[in-house]
């Protein structure tokens, strides 16, 4: 199993991403989108999972304890060498302190964290190997105003497995973990 842990994002949101989408979309620009139903916030990326990391994973994230986190996207950008087009989204402390205690909990089964800073995004459009910054670079222009989104309140996070196909990955919620209830004092 391939796994990663995120919050999904919520309904306005995901029309507003696809209405970005279908604006600056075309058949010429050597992007590969991304469709709507695969949008997600990734707090961690955990790769190949043993059965056994699984039921850990599962069991420790069940424990964890936090209250919803507001998020609010910010501006659309891209990350020019990994020929990827993203909405970025806004670092808030509870946000922050939800992908730490990802870390720490998943850090139990085994999982070490990544050495790089955390930059959440939505990843909406990869370059294809052919030409991999031609379509970026002919998108940049094309943006014109940044779009203002849907602010929300994430009361879960899921554990995906990611499935690799010739037309990129799909997503498959293998758990869901509720921000409602309520913290421990």
């Amino acid at each position: 199993m391939r796994l990663f842990v995120g919050i999904p994002l919520a309904a306005a949101v995901l029309d507003e991403l696809a209405a970005v989408a279908a604006r600056l979309r075309s058949k010429e620009d050597g992007l590969r989108w991304a469709a709507p139903e695969s949008c997600h916030i990734t707090l961690q990326f955990l790769g190949n999972t043993t059965p056994e990391q699984y039921q850990c994973l599962a069991a420790r994230l069940d424990e964890l304890r936090s209250p919803p986190v507001s998020i609010r996207l910010a501006e659309l950008g891209f990350f020019d060498r990994a020929g990827i087009f993203y909405a970025e989204v806004a670092l808030s402390p509870e946000l922050i302190s939800l992908q730490q205690r990802v870390v720490a909990a998943t850090g139990l089964c085994g999982f070490v964290p990544e050495t790089r800073p955390y930059h959440p995004h939505i990843t909406l459009a990869r370059a294809k190997s052919q030409g991999r910054g031609q379509g970026l670079r002919a998108l940049q222009p094309r943006i014109g105003r940044q779009p203002a989104f849907t602010r929300f309140s994430a009361e879960e996070f899921v554990l995906y497995e990611s499935h690799l196909s010739r037309t990129g990955s799909i997503y498959e919620i293998r758990h869901c973990f509720s921000l409602i209830r309520q913290t421990r004092p």
